[in-house]
C-alpha cells in the first residue's frame, strides 16, 4: 500500500523547485551576459529539469515493475549527467564573478532536486489515490 506524502513534504519540495528555478531565472535576467548567454544557460535548466523528471520516472517505473527499456533509462540518465556538465563547462569558462558562478550551481542543484521530489510526491499521491483510503507518510 502506498502512503500520501506530507503536506510539510510537498511544500518543501515545491518551495525547492521555486527557489531554485526563480533564483536562478532571475539571476540569468539581471545578469550582464549576451543574449546566446543568457539562452545556453536557461536551456541548461530546461533540459536539468526535464531530464531529472524523466529519471526519476524511469527508475520508479522500474522499481514498480513497469517497462523501461534499457535504452530510455540510460538516455535519462546521459540527460541528466550531461546537463550538470554542460552547466559545470559553461560556468567554468564564464567571465563573471566567483560567487556568481556558485549562485547559479546551487540555484541549478536546488531546482533539480525539487523537480525531483515534485515528481516523486505526485506519483505517490496518485498510487495513494488509487489504493484507496489515505494513509499519511510521517516523513
Amino acid at each position: 500500500m502506498s502512503t500520501k506524502p506530507s503536506a510539510a513534504f510537498v511544500g518543501a519540495s515545491w518551495i525547492a523547485l521555486g527557489a531554485g528555478m526563480l533564483g536562478y531565472l532571475i539571476g540569468l535576467w539581471r545578469a550582464e551576459m549576451q543574449l546566446n548567454e543568457k539562452g545556453y544557460y536557461f536551456t541548461i535548466l530546461m533540459f536539468g529539469l526535464f531530464a531529472v523528471v524523466s529519471l526519476q520516472k524511469s527508475v520508479r517505473d522500474r522499481l514498480e515493475g513497469l517497462p523501461v527499456t534499457d535504452l530510455y533509462y540510460g538516455i535519462c540518465w546521459f540527460a541528466t549527467i550531461l546537463s550538470i556538465v554542460l552547466l559545470t563547462i559553461g560556468l567554468w569558462n564564464a567571465t563573471i564573478l566567483p560567487s556568481e558562478k556558485g549562485f547559479y550551481a546551487f540555484a541549478f542543484l536546488l531546482a533539480i532536486f525539487g523537480a525531483v521530489a515534485v515528481q516523486k510526491n505526485t506519483r505517490d499521491a496518485l498510487q495513494a489515490s488509487k489504493d484507496g483510503p489515505e494513509k499519511k507518510n510521517p516523513s
